[in-house]
């Protein structure tokens, strides 16, 4: 496996069947893994096509894996990355983390996709469901 990024709050890496696998770790870990487990299962159910979609989820060690959706974006105006989030808005969702490192571009159908959504906001509500996004 390939280690893509190894923080206090999670390691990510990509195998070498391109699958993501993310552990959840560090402040809140609980909170987040179940938080990105329900938005993704969220988006997946509204028929959102560039975010990833979850293969497994093992709540015994904080982890998932999910689909691969694309290379890491190095460089994007200010107002398309906004369009890019904006995208989700119609999904019920909105990425509480808007920065270009959350943005992917898939080459298979010149996508750009989103990832990490721990701290996004359901926008519907529904029982349950509480934003993530750090304050202050």
């Amino acid at each position: 496996m390939h280690e893509m990024k190894d923080t206090a709050r999670a390691l990510v890496r990509i195998g070498y069947d391109s699958r993501v696998h993310k552990t959840f770790r560090g402040h809140q870990a609980q909170e987040r893994f179940d938080h990105e487990v329900r938005v993704l299962r969220h988006l997946e159910a509204r028929g959102c096509t560039f975010v990833p979609r979850l293969l497994e989820v093992d709540p015994a060690q904080l982890k998932i894996i999910t689909t691969n959706c694309g290379t890491r974006v190095d460089h994007l105006s200010v107002e398309r990355t906004a369009e890019v989030f904006a995208e989700l808005e119609p999904f019920g969702v909105r990425h509480e983390d808007r920065e270009l490192r959350n943005i992917t571009y898939r080459i298979a159908d010149g996508r750009f996709c989103i990832i990490d959504f721990e701290f996004a906001t359901l926008l519907d509500g529904g029982p349950g469901t509480v934003s993530l996004k750090p304050t202050g």
